[in-house]
Parts: C-alpha cells; sequence; structure tokens
C-alpha cells in the first residue's frame, strides 16, 4: 500500500505539473484587484454599501498601512505596540479598487461577527482585551468616513475566543462557544447571561476541536450545531437539545481541524434543509504538529430536518483543510482556499490547495464535483472568501504565522483576488438578466414583481435567489444563506422587459430579517444583485 505521504507527494506533483496546461481549459477565472491591501484580512464581510469590511488582529505589531495622521492607538498591555499607529482593519471598495483605513481599539483575534437587521455589522469577542468586548460598524457609502464603534456600556456575559454568531427570526444574534465557553448568548444581552450548553463540553477532545462550531438556523426554527464530529438539534428557545445526529465519519472537522460547511438553498415550501461538511484533518495533526499529515477529503450530507436523518458520504477530488464554502447564487457551492495537509494554526499546513471546487447539489453522487482555475496565490490559515454582488467571490487574507512574515515559504498575503465563476463567462453574457425593477422593502409572505431585461429571449423560469453577506472566518461563513423564491414564468413587458411574478419568504426562520442580495438568474446565469430591506412582521 502506497504510504499516505506518497500518495500526497503525487497527487501535489500532478497537479502541479498540470497546471500550466490545464488552467486555460478549466473554467472559471481570476484577477488580482489590489496587490497590498496594507492588513492580511483575518475576518471579512460585504455590507449593504458593497463595500467590504476587512479585520485582523490588533496585536500584531505594524501592518503595512497607516492610520490617518493623528489616530493612534494606545495600549499599554499590548506586547508588541504599545502606541499603534497601524491600521488593522480596512474597509474596501470593489468598484474602484480604494482601501480606507479603520480604527479598532481592542484585539479581535478569532472572533467572531453577524449582519443586524439595519445593516450594522455586529462584531464579538477576541482575545485579551478583546475577550468580552461588542463593536459595532456602521456601513457607508464610500466616500463616507464611518468606521468601528466599540460599545462601552455593554460586554459579553462571558469572553469569547472562537465562537460562532448566527442572526436569529427576531433580528437578535445568538453567539455560541468559543475556547473555555461552552455556552450561548445573545446579543441584545437576555437576563441571566451565558447559558450553558453541554453538547459543546462534550464534543471538547484533548486538541478542542469544538471551536467555531458550524451553526445553521434551520426553516424550522431550530439550530443546527456541529461541534468535532457530531451535530445536535437546538432549540435555543428553551436551551434544549431536541435530537441528537449520527455521528459523522472521517474524524473532527471543526476548528483547528478546519473542515468547512455550508446549508444548501432553501426553496419549494422550505421544509427541507440539507446541510453539507467537507474536508478536515486528521485528528492528532494539530497536537503532533504533524505539517505532512494528509487532509481529509471526504465530504457528509445530511437533510436535517428529516426525522431520522444519516449522512451520505462522498469524496472530493482531493483532501482539503482551512477550505472556505461560498453559496453561489445559483445554488451550487463554490469551495476554495486551504492546504492538502496539516491542520489549522501558525505554520501547521503545507501544500497549498489551489484548485476551486465546484459543489453541484443537484448532480448524483460522484459527479457534483467539478476542478475549476487554480490561482497562483497560496491561501492557508487566515484566508476568506465572500460573494459580491456582481456574482465574483473575493478571495483575502491568508497569515500562517504568528506575525507579518513576507520572506517564509508561505509568507503573509496583502492581496486581494476575485474569482469568477463560469457564470461570468463573456460566452454568457447574452443571457445575463439586468435588474431594472423591484421593491425596495419586501414582507413576508407578500407577493410582488420584479422586471428584468436579458438580450437573448427567456427560455425556461428565470430564477429568483436572496443571499444573506455573511460573516467569513477560520473556514466558516456565518450566517449564509441562500433563499429560492417562488416565482412565476416570465412574461414579457414593454420595452423588451420581463416580469416576473414573486412569493417572499414566509417568515423569519427561512429567512431572517436584514439586507439580502437579490440576484435574478437565467439559465444558471446570476444578474448584478440588488439589495432589499426584509422586514420584521
Amino acid at each position: 500500500m502506497t504510504p499516505p505521504k506518497i500518495l500526497l507527494l503525487l497527487l501535489t506533483t500532478f497537479l502541479t505539473s498540470t497546471t500550466l496546461t490545464t488552467r486555460a481549459a478549466l473554467p472559471g477565472t481570476w484577477e488580482l484587484l489590489v496587490a497590498n491591501a496594507g492588513i492580511a484580512s483575518m475576518h471579512t464581510a460585504v455590507t449593504r454599501f458593497n463595500t467590504v469590511v476587512l479585520l485582523d488582529r490588533t496585536n500584531i505589531g505594524p501592518s503595512r498601512k497607516m492610520l490617518p495622521k493623528g489616530h493612534c492607538r494606545n495600549d499599554r498591555a499590548d506586547a508588541v505596540s504599545k502606541r499603534d499607529c497601524y491600521a488593522h482593519s480596512v474597509v474596501f471598495d470593489p468598484d474602484t479598487n480604494q482601501i480606507r483605513p479603520l480604527m479598532i481599539l481592542t484585539d479581535t483575534w478569532c472572533s467572531s461577527g453577524q449582519f443586524l437587521p439595519d445593516g450594522t455589522l455586529l462584531q464579538t469577542g477576541g482575545d485579551l482585551d478583546g475577550f468580552r468586548k461588542i463593536r459595532k460598524f456602521t456601513p457607508c457609502e464610500a466616500t463616507s468616513l464611518c468606521d468601528w464603534q466599540e460599545l462601552k456600556d455593554v460586554e459579553l456575559s462571558e469572553g469569547r475566543w472562537y465562537a460562532t454568531n448566527q442572526i436569529l427570526p427576531d433580528g437578535s444574534v445568538i453567539i455560541i462557544g468559543g475556547r473555555a465557553a461552552n455556552s450561548v448568548e445573545f446579543f441584545p444581552p437576555r437576563h441571566g447571561g451565558a447559558v450553558q450548553f453541554p453538547f459543546l463540553e462534550a464534543m471538547e477532545d484533548d486538541q478542542m476541536d469544538n471551536l467555531y462550531p458550524y451553526l445553521h438556523l434551520l426553516p424550522n426554527g431550530n439550530l443546527f450545531v456541529f461541534a468535532n464530529n457530531k451535530a445536535v438539534l437546538y432549540d435555543y428557545t428553551k436551551n434544549d437539545v431536541v435530537f441528537e445526529y449520527p455521528m459523522l465519519e472521517g474524524g473532527p472537522r471543526n476548528y483547528p481541524s478546519a473542515g468547512s460547511s455550508a446549508m444548501l438553498a432553501l426553496a419549494g415550501d422550505y421544509s427541507s434543509a440539507t446541510v453539507v461538511i467537507c474536508g478536515g484533518a486528521q485528528y492528532g495533526a494539530y497536537i503532533e504538529r504533524s505539517t505532512d499529515a494528509p487532509a481529509n477529503g471526504s465530504c457528509g450530507r445530511i437533510v436535517a430536518t428529516q426525522p431520522d436523518p444519516v449522512w451520505e458520504m462522498e469524496d472530493m477530488p482531493f483532501g482539503r483543510i482551512m477550505g472556505d464554502m461560498v453559496m453561489l447564487p445559483t445554488g451550487e457551492v463554490l469551495i476554495i482556499n486551504g492546504a492538502q495537509a496539516g491542520t489549522q494554526g501558525f505554520e501547521q499546513a503545507s501544500h497549498p490547495c489551489l484548485y476551486p471546487l465546484l459543489y453541484r447539489p443537484d448532480q448524483p453522487v460522484g459527479l457534483r464535483f467539478m476542478t475549476l482555475t487554480p490561482s497562483t496565490i497560496p491561501r492557508l490559515y487566515h484566508a476568506t472568501a465572500n460573494l459580491l454582488p456582481d456574482g465574483r467571490i473575493l478571495i483575502a487574507g491568508s497569515n500562517p504565522h504568528y506575525f507579518y512574515k513576507f520572506n517564509a515559504e508561505f509568507p503573509t498575503e496583502l492581496g486581494i483576488e476575485a474569482f469568477s465563476p463560469e457564470y461570468l463567462a463573456v460566452d454568457r453574457a447574452n443571457l445575463r438578466p439586468t435588474l431594472v425593477e423591484l421593491p425596495e422593502t419586501i414582507r413576508y409572505g407578500e407577493a410582488f414583481d420584479l422586471l428584468v431585461t436579458v438580450t437573448l429571449p427567456v427560455v425556461g423560469i428565470v430564477e429568483v435567489n436572496i443571499a444573506s453577506a455573511p460573516f467569513a472566518t477560520h473556514s466558516f461563513s456565518q450566517g449564509q444563506r441562500l433563499v429560492k423564491l417562488g416565482v412565476t414564468s416570465a412574461i414579457p413587458d414593454l420595452d423588451g422587459r420581463y416580469r416576473i411574478g414573486c412569493s417572499a419568504p414566509p417568515n423569519g426562520n427561512v429567512a431572517p430579517p436584514g439586507y439580502y442580495m437579490v440576484f435574478a438568474v437565467n439559465q444558471g446565469v446570476p444578474s448584478v444583485a440588488r439589495l432589499y430591506l426584509q422586514s420584521v412582521v
């Protein structure tokens, strides 16, 4: 039998040797947007103004982006910079590729986040002086000067480092887990503070594989919570585990073992929800600092709303850790970034996985994965991936070192790239619809019309799909969601337009209140998104 390390070497050699010959033949294209963003983004989120917030640690020493003159952070407890005049957060405008520095005061290392219904980015926890902090970023037009605000009148009930956030149907946010924090709490804070969640403690092992738990709000109103290798159905209103799912084979999947998860698009009558979990490290790789331990290539898929669900297993074309799973406007999933060996942690991975994968959930097992055009930039620990309203995927970050380090085998990466899936290819431009009219606000359960234009005549159904803007960090996009609306056939209207009848989501279990990207999708080709505020009713 071929030893695992030799198999990994053979795979890496094959991928490397075929890059030049296959790159042009594979789907998708890459572009470098900014060579130096000034910071390596550990956390990334796209705002309703189509700007992008990038966020790193504060105790990392000098970044490559200065704060405005006269704006410095003074922190006697900072082991690196008592007076720090460098930015550790920036806002990026994809329309102009301009970058503006932001002021963040307390440490956001391995923190969590989520957008509130009004479009404000809530940011919670971190390390050291950020352990119990709550911050807000209220986004604005790219030409304005909005900045981070540290809340002074409220803190987390328990320190949160490596926690996960999820917006709830009433617009509040649940904050789950964290290192030595096997509990849940809410924002706005609820009476009683943190509530113990024994499941997390039960899933903790000697390398802490219960961190950054995967969290999905199901359309039945309960939460699917996955940690290590198991999941539960959690009624957060009663602090009650109402169902225990079977174990997912293949070893641990959460931090630091570095798999990823996504809930597939909600559609139809919204009674069913399917969760996919892919990749991860071998158990023990983190403890042993085994940078060459081959990554897990398996994916588990489960219908989380079934009475007796089971995991359906399949394999990716190659193993991957630290991959990011991005829901595309079409309902397909992009798996991007990461490595083929090692684990999460500083300098604990090798063999970068440069090839993205397209996961096509409607295909049968064995035909779901398509290998896409590779990047040329390794994206390892602390890399992110986010969907933009124009359908591209923004790729940022990668700092596999404790501080910024540019003379290493895998240097700190300050560049920002965009990956364009095949649906943005020139030969599909005639199929791409343009949204020309839709309501500014949509209420649960209401019917409304949407107008699109398309160069070629419409054939078949034009989908209308809405996508949330998640908080991406550590190989999981907190709050990520795609909902396919009920639609009628496109009817020709005046001036070459088509009128589509749409049904809004029925309630906040299906689509929690907030700003969503609204995409019209024609024969697999999405429009540029428009944004709307879904009202709470």
